[in-house]
Parts: C-alpha cells; sequence; structure tokens
C-alpha cells in the first residue's frame, strides 16, 4: 500500500511546483497593463496645460526685452577649444541686428569665423530669437555651435 502514497505525494510535490511556477508569472503578467495605464494617464493628463486651455500659446512664454545683448559662446575644432562672440539686437522679439565678434586662436578659426561672421546676418536678421538655431553658415559648421551656446544665454539675459 505505500504505492499510492508515494504517488500521491509526488502528485502533491509536482502541483505545488506548478502552482510556484505560475504564481511566479502571474506578477509580471499583471504588471504590464498597470504600466502601460500609467503610461497612459501619463501621457493624456495634459497637466501642463493651462486651465483655459491655451496650451502653446505665446502668453504662455515670457517674452524678451528690447535691447542689445552680448554673450561668448565655446564650441570645439581641430585646434581645441575656440571662442566667438554674439552680440544680438532685439525688437519684439525679433533680431534687428547681429554682430560677431572674432576671437580666432589660429589662421583657420580666423577664417572660419569670418565666413561665418559674413554670412550670419542672412540667416537670422528677421527672425524671432525662440527660432534662431543655425547648423552651417557660409561653409562653417562648428561656428555655429558657439553661436548656438551664446544665443541660449542671451535669451536668458533677455528675459
Amino acid at each position: 500500500m505505500s504505492f499510492p502514497v508515494r504517488k500521491s505525494v509526488f502528485v502533491g510535490i509536482a502541483g505545488i511546483s506548478l502552482v510556484g511556477t505560475v504564481a511566479g508569472c502571474a506578477p509580471s503578467a499583471q504588471s504590464s497593463p498597470a504600466q502601460s495605464t500609467t503610461a497612459q494617464s501619463t501621457t493624456g493628463s495634459g497637466s501642463s496645460a493651462p486651465a483655459d486651455g491655451t496650451a502653446g500659446s505665446s502668453s504662455a512664454v515670457p517674452g524678451y526685452q528690447d535691447g542689445t545683448y552680448s554673450a561668448d559662446g565655446n564650441y570645439v575644432s581641430p585646434n581645441g577649444t575656440e571662442t566667438v562672440g554674439v552680440e544680438l539686437t532685439l525688437s519684439g522679439g525679433t533680431v534687428s541686428d547681429v554682430n560677431i565678434t572674432q576671437h580666432p586662436s589660429n589662421p583657420n578659426t580666423r577664417k572660419f569665423q569670418g565666413e561665418f561672421a559674413g554670412g550670419i546676418a542672412a540667416q537670422i536678421v528677421g527672425k524671432k530669437l525662440d527660432e534662431l538655431s543655425v547648423s552651417k553658415v557660409a561653409g562653417s559648421s562648428l561656428t555655429s555651435g558657439g553661436f548656438n551656446q551664446a544665443v541660449e544665454k542671451i535669451k536668458s539675459e533677455a528675459r
């Protein structure tokens, strides 16, 4: 009669192992829908929008003070870290004038900053300050990094 007891014990152990395996899977199966629900509610909440529903309106963004602002921006060239000076004149949040102060450390930098200075006005005068982001001006792409950095400083100063 020991044979039926062994069979019961074996089935009992196998049943416990099966229950443990299924129980171990259950939390991860349940956590996926909860994560999905959380992501959906976060995405759809719109908590950053104003109560009056004017999300993205210009009234939510503070304006810029008219005036002339200057800042230096740095960028890395094959010759090392370079600096370019940027002076912007703003009128109604729009760029009305630009001057570039060159800080060349070698003849190549002088050449590229000079080309940049000669071509930047055509790309930014008449544009809103928040729209400024240049990538390549008159063949000079690295100087643009320093210019964009200086523009970010000017934005902070002009608020």
